[in-house]
């Protein structure tokens, strides 16, 4: 049938346009596939050392505790704690020292008609002060005690730098093992990558599922480069509490946990049986005790005695002076400090109660933690890796028979390692609590060490009482 235009005259034919050459088919053309990513620059690993990061010497945990009990700043600040409150015990209980004067009395006065003479009396006065009520033993028993409160004080503070020492040893040892994980998945999604090219080749995949490939390429090569700037900032953070440099290296030890699990209440025993806080807080009580002791004295007046000898001008001759003085406690009997000094007794009472429940609170919390790490240890030693290995293994006989395809296999590997790196987790979260549960929930080693007298208490006067 030959098609007729609308406007044609009748009769007229039309002929139809040449066609168009047909392209070749798109399937004949071949498209590369996207490049594998090259690894992150240069400047981005500017704190990689220049050996590639190879620890050349590692450190033990015995080593690392040696070496912080010698060199902590901490730990000596506490001793000049004890050593400061131990003067001013020695200081408190020290005599008044005497007054010596030298006197003269009416200088000039009409003596025999000379009205220029030295005067009636001159001569030299040793004045003593004589301390009633046993205020100086009971000032230097005040001050013996708060050096008691500085020994357990220094104690804490032995614990905070060795659990600090130990929590940083154990976090970077996880870094260490991460790092080795890492860099095992990092070969696994190199040879990921490298399937998936040649897959595309084969005309098995699409570019997606290269370019998918690559991008978790790069992410490997980059939690690489964070776990090894994790491994660095670890071990920096435990060279500082050290207190001394350290070549850059690694630690060598196990992350498994050694303490024997016990119950909750078993643990809140120990602690508030043996804790150092504790102590500390008891014997700051006793301290008060004594301070209330030495303010109710603190009123009775002492003796001072004067004596002397010397010329009287007018009489012609020696003559002796004495004297007896003594405060008159009338108005000023020290009520307000007495009062205060009771208060502080109290207020160290709550205080006392206060650290307890304190101790109570962050136990709860850390042992929750302990005991639910503790947990998934087992279980992923048990069941967990275990399982990832077997699924692994028989994926890759799999593949060995042709029954699975490569992807599978790499697939299950990234899980294996995976749980492994997971299982480093709950180790460190152990490892770390059990420290914390074991050293009396104490650590930040660098932290100050704290003295004797809490803000508020009455405190050293220029002569201690």
């Amino acid at each position: 049938m030959i098609a007729v235009c609308c406007g044609a005259t009748k009769g007229q034919e039309l002929v139809a346009p040449p066609r168009a050459p047909i392209p070749p088919r798109a399937a004949k053309v071949f498209t590369a596939a996207p490049a594998i990513p090259t690894v992150p620059d240069p400047e981005l690993q500017i704190d990689t050392p220049p050996d590639g990061g190879v620890a050349e010497s590692g450190y033990t945990l015995d080593v690392l505790l040696r070496l912080a009990g010698r060199n902590n700043p901490t730990l000596r600040q506490a001793q000049l704690h004890i050593s400061a409150e131990l003067g001013k015990a020695q200081q408190a209980g020290l005599y008044p020292n005497p007054i010596f004067s030298y006197e003269a009395e009416q200088i000039g006065v009409d003596v025999e008609g000379n009205k220029d003479s030295p005067g009636e009396f001159q001569g030299g006065v040793l004045e003593q002060r004589f301390v009633t009520a046993g205020k100086l033993r009971l000032s230097r028993e005040k001050y013996l005690r708060r050096a008691h409160v500085s020994e357990h004080l220094a104690t804490v503070q032995q614990f905070r730098v060795c659990n600090d020492v130990r929590l940083h040893f154990y976090r970077a040892l996880a870094a260490g093992e991460t790092l080795a994980i890492r860099r095992e998945l990092l070969k696994s999604s190199e040879d990921a990558a490298v399937t998936a090219q040649e897959a595309y080749n084969m005309g098995q995949s699409r570019r997606p599922e290269v370019r998918r490939a690559n991008i978790t390429l790069q992410r490997a090569r980059l939690s690489v480069m964070r776990a090894e700037n994790a491994q660095r900032e670890s071990f920096r953070r435990l060279t500082a509490l050290v207190g001394v440099a350290l070549t850059e290296g690694a630690v060598e030890g196990s992350l498994a946990p050694e303490r024997e699990p016990t119950s909750f209440d078993s643990e809140l025993g120990r602690l508030l049986a043996e804790s150092p806080e504790v102590a500390a807080a008891r014997a700051k009580l006793a301290v008060d005790r004594a301070t209330v002791e030495r303010e109710r004295v603190e009123w009775v007046p002492d003796l001072v005695a004067r004596g002397g000898a010397g010329y009287n001008f007018e009489a012609g001759e020696t003559v002796a002076v004495a004297g007896l003085s003594l405060e008159l406690p009338i108005y000023d009997r020290n009520q307000g400090t007495i009062r205060q000094a009771r208060a502080d007794y109290a207020r160290q009472q709550q205080e006392l109660r206060r650290i307890e429940l304190g101790l109570r609170n962050r136990l709860a919390m850390t042992y929750e933690r302990y005991l639910s790490s503790l947990q998934h240890v087992y279980e992923y030693e048990r069941v967990i890796l275990p399982e990832s290995k077997a699924a692994y293994a028989e994926l890759l006989e799999s593949y060995k028979r042709d029954r699975v395809d490569w992807p599978d296999v790499l697939m299950a590997q990234h899980d294996y390692f995976d749980a492994k790196l997971m299982q480093v987790d709950n180790l460190l979260e152990a490892r770390t609590h059990e420290v914390l549960i074991a050293g009396y929930l104490l650590h930040d080693g660098l932290m100050a060490a704290g003295g004797p007298t809490p803000p508020g208490h009455i405190n050293a006067t220029p002569k201690p009482r």
